[in-house]
């Protein structure tokens, strides 16, 4: 069986060969981290791909390489969630490696959050829903 260059051959925990699409590995790499979470937000359900901390995922043949955005500079759990995203990653039967890089020169920001993660993390209802406030009669 040979693989074409955008195909990589892959061996199950059978040891059987199967062929895949590096489309197919970036998908199943962005499922994995969907069930890897910031600790500031696992009590709310939001992994690092709804918080937008997962810059890009690139392959380099079966290796691996997410590039991460911190929410902070200040982040005191980046160690811990660069180990979790590697090991998840790297435990993928067609990944045999995984490095995780924090990123520096783009600021995460709330624009990044998915739609169910700002809801998630909504404490007050949103301005347009607010009645008016200056008495006037006029919308803000």
């Amino acid at each position: 069986m040979t693989a074409g260059p955008d195909r990589r051959k892959v061996t199950d925990e059978d040891g059987d060969f199967f062929e895949v699409g590096l489309a197919d590995i970036q998908t199943a790499i962005m499922n994995e981290l969907r069930s890897v979470y910031d600790p500031c937000c696992q009590e709310k359900g939001i992994s690092v791909v709804d918080m937008g901390l997962v810059r890009s995922v690139a392959l380099d043949g079966d290796q691996a390489r997410i590039e991460l955005l911190l929410t902070t500079g200040w982040c005191p759990f980046a160690a811990n969630l660069i180990g979790m995203i590697s090991e998840r990653v790297a435990a993928l039967p067609e990944v045999t490696a995984a490095s995780v890089e924090i990123v520096w020169d783009e600021p995460w920001t709330t624009e990044r959050l998915s739609d169910d993660a700002r809801r998630k993390l909504r404490f007050l209802p949103h301005p347009n829903a607010l009645p008016d406030q200056k008495g006037d009669g006029h919308d803000r």
